[in-house]
């Protein structure tokens, strides 16, 4: 009969053991954590659920490959991950880098940047993914997202989710674009950002229709955000300062509509 119960013993064991095999990769715990200080600084960590803010980043790796984060994780340079200084640990955003477009879903597992010209630090995989890992310092936009199960397992088993993928609804557009649009002489429009997520372009539009008529533009990978037409340069250079007020510091004037 022993021999009976030990055969019990180790089928329940390998069949656990299959089950564990296909359970989704929990992210276990999230921490919010005590506010604390670096450098003269208190940074007071919270769950701010609507985090949208558009600043400068910066990457880091081979130095602090295979050493803990703030969250007890093994930091993992090629992986898709980032440091914040303030929201929970793990928590999801959005990444856009202004100058190439690209978006990402990236995981915050670790604490930083601690420099008051940063608003967030990416793995280098990160920066990889978002074409500035040879910049250095590159501008982006960082939103905080809610990605499903299967998105957030997919991050933590190294495989990048590309949010550009994700169901587009129908670009928003005030006014139609010609399919061989000719340009108008004396007429501006200003160029507000190129995005990989058709969403992402959708938001923009709608966030910025108060200043001026907006529409999205689709081409090839990207979505461009545009307003307009202004009816003279003066018109043009008063909505532009209201969007780069908003944060869209790449926004420019173009003479015609591409």
């Amino acid at each position: 009969m022993k021999w009976r119960a030990e055969a019990a013993l180790l089928a329940a064991a390998a069949l656990l053991s299959a089950c564990a095999s296909t359970r989704p990769i929990s992210d276990g715990s999230v921490k919010i954590g005590k506010p604390y200080k670096v450098n003269g600084r208190t940074y007071v960590p919270r769950d701010d659920r609507d985090y949208d803010q558009t600043g400068m980043t910066s990457w880091y790796g081979p130095g602090h490959h295979g050493l803990a984060t703030a969250n007890g994780e093994r930091f993992d340079m090629d992986a898709l991950s980032a440091a914040h200084p303030t929201l929970p640990l793990p928590s999801y955003v959005e990444v856009t880098a202004l100058k190439t477009g690209k978006t990402a879903l990236i995981r915050v597992n670790d604490r930083g940047p601690f420099a008051s010209n940063r608003i967030i630090d990416l793995s280098r995989g990160s920066a990889r993914a978002l074409g500035v890992e040879r910049d250095g310092v590159a501008k982006v936009r960082v939103r905080r997202v809610y990605p499903s199960e299967a998105e957030r397992n997919a991050l933590m088993r190294g495989r990048a989710v590309q949010t550009a993928a994700r169901p587009v609804p129908s670009p928003v557009s005030v006014q139609p674009t010609p399919a061989t649009p000719a340009p108008i002489v004396g007429n501006r429009y200003i160029q507000v950002a190129a995005f990989g997520d058709g969403d992402r372009a959708d938001a923009t539009a709608a966030r910025l229709r108060d200043v001026a008529s907006s529409s999205v533009a689709p081409g090839g990978d990207l979505y461009r955000v545009r307003l307009g037409p202004f009816v003279d340069d003066d018109a043009a250079s008063t909505a532009l300062a209201e969007v780069r007020r908003r944060g869209y510091q790449d926004a420019h004037i173009v003479s015609a509509y591409p």
